[in-house]
């Protein structure tokens, strides 16, 4: 069985504050197909509770977290217009160590975000 596992957090950069309350959603992808393969909600640390992927779960292909900020911008009055310039953020990318731990944070601003593989 693979030890591999998946993490994620979200950072409020515009806040200076780990962003809480928001909910991601983890799909595997097949060419045009997604199947949804776990939910969860960041804590006040900005993480999920447990592994969005845990040990045991991990398979090498292809994958895309969504994370939906809109609400959690709105609530902290980071989105000015009807039209939110970010409201669901999708990362794709690729797992190929089965044995690995991926990990998959976000940085996020009303106006823009960055991502990286974290350890």
């Amino acid at each position: 069985m693979a030890a591999g596992y998946l993490t994620t957090h979200i950072l409020d950069t515009a806040r200076g504050l780990p962003a809480d309350g928001i909910t991601i959603a983890l799909y595997s992808v097949s060419g045009n197909s997604h199947k949804k393969i776990a939910e969860a909600v960041t804590n006040a640390d900005g993480r999920t509770d447990t592994p969005i992927l845990p040990v045991g779960k991990m398979k090498a292909g292809q994958y895309e977290l969504i994370f939906f900020c809109g609400p959690y911008l709105d609530a902290h009055d980071l989105n000015d217009d009807a039209v939110k310039f970010l409201d669901q953020i999708p990362i794709r990318f690729g797992i190929t160590d089965e044995e690995a731990h991926y990990h998959v944070p976000l940085l996020l601003s009303p106006f823009g975000y960055s991502t990286y593989r974290g350890s």
